[in-house]
């Protein structure tokens, strides 16, 4: 998508963490990562505690029992305490996708510094 390299790793849940943990060090040297989970939604959260790159948790309606067409998941991922995940809808990937390549994009460009004028709050005196 948009020129970006991927590498898919397909089959890696938390129901069988060795399979993820065999991918630690391609996880872990990701500059974004997507990661799509059904059921309760716990993979991204999960993934979000092994890297310190943005994580893109999409939920999807696939699943079975009470996943409810991914509602489940979507709710468990909106839940989650993880630092540096953000959700997007359940089944939207292509949105999770743009945002990865507007991710990438900023960092090929490079950190901006913060404009001159700005001032966090820690700036500004009291009255």
């Amino acid at each position: 998508m948009a020129g970006c390299r991927v590498a898919r790793l397909n089959d890696v849940g938390v129901a069988g963490l060795d399979r993820l943990l065999a991918h630690r060090e391609a996880i872990t040297h990701a500059d974004v990562l997507i990661v799509v989970a059904g059921m309760e939604g716990a993979l991204p959260s999960v993934v979000t505690g092994l890297v310190r790159s943005p994580v893109l948790a999409v939920p999807t309606s696939v699943g079975y029992g009470a996943s409810l067409q991914g509602v489940t998941a979507l709710l468990g991922m909106l839940s989650a305490c993880a630092t540096g995940m953000s959700v997007v809808n359940i089944d939207n990937g292509f949105g999770a996708a743009w945002q990865a390549a507007s991710i990438l994009g900023l960092v090929a460009r490079g950190v901006h510094p913060a404009p001159a004028d700005f001032r966090s709050n820690t700036d500004i005196p009291d009255s």
